[in-house]
């Protein structure tokens, strides 16, 4: 007998998917965002061998890229609590993703920033820059254009992973999904919606991060050169003087 297909319960079930979505969003959206931030920071205390803070980076990173994710979400939801720390379903969900991301964005924006040119460095000292600023102004924007598709691959593998938050009852897009089909018994339709907008999340989270990347990076890169065009005619200026 053929199988008969009945999206009814997703139409019934559609305010239960459509938290889902918008919980997956926001997911995206924080682990996104402050999982980058803590790569760079990250990033730059191994690029500049801060000694303890280095030491701790280091630790961190290897950690988290060597143990499962559900793991580290399991740790952060229910081992906590027993050193006092109690954290909501959605909170733990978020924390998860952001250390999640920042330990695997740091290694990427680490291997960007060694890709800049000694000389930049130099040249940015010789105009009285301190080494905070040269890291900001100067390496970090042109790091993060080498580095860019690769980070952006990894914040999408990373949303892709928050389907793993239903396993504490955070309750995103797979979470909805698995309370349809156990209401419903429509597994395949349940599922095969599921799977339809994480893919066109996906597709569209790498475009909004391919036109950021091209906008942002591109338009701060032409800042920070006619920036160092402007100060080294001056520099130069002064020393002939």
């Amino acid at each position: 007998m053929a199988y008969q297909f009945d999206f009814t319960p997703i139409l019934t079930y559609s305010d239960v998917l459509l938290r889902g979505v918008v919980l997956t969003v926001e997911l995206i959206l924080v682990g996104g965002i402050f999982g980058v931030f803590l790569g760079i920071l990250c990033a730059w205390a191994r690029s500049e061998r801060i000694p303890v803070a280095a030491g701790i980076v280091a630790a961190y990173v290897e950690l988290i890229r060597n143990t499962p994710f559900i793991v580290q979400l399991f740790f952060i939801f229910f081992g906590l609590p027993a050193a006092g720390v109690r954290l909501g379903e959605v909170e733990a969900a978020m924390i998860a993703m952001v250390v999640n991301l920042g330990a695997y964005s740091a290694e990427i924006i680490r291997a960007g920033i060694q890709a800049v040119p000694r000389g930049q460095w130099e040249a940015a000292a010789s105009l009285g820059m301190t080494r905070a600023e040269c890291f900001r102004h100067v390496v970090l924007v042109p790091a993060l254009r080498k580095i860019w598709p690769a980070l952006s691959s990894q914040i999408v593998i990373v949303m892709l992973g928050s389907s793993v938050c239903s396993q504490i009852a955070a309750e995103e897009l797979s979470f909805a999904a698995n309370f349809i089909q156990s209401r419903s018994f429509r597994a395949f339709e349940a599922y095969l919606a599921a799977t339809a907008i994480y893919l066109a999340l996906a597709i569209l989270t790498r475009m909004i991060l391919r036109r950021l990347g091209d906008r942002l990076l591109y338009r701060a890169s032409r800042r920070a050169a006619l920036s160092a065009g402007r100060a080294a005619p001056a520099t130069g200026g002064a020393v002939h003087g």
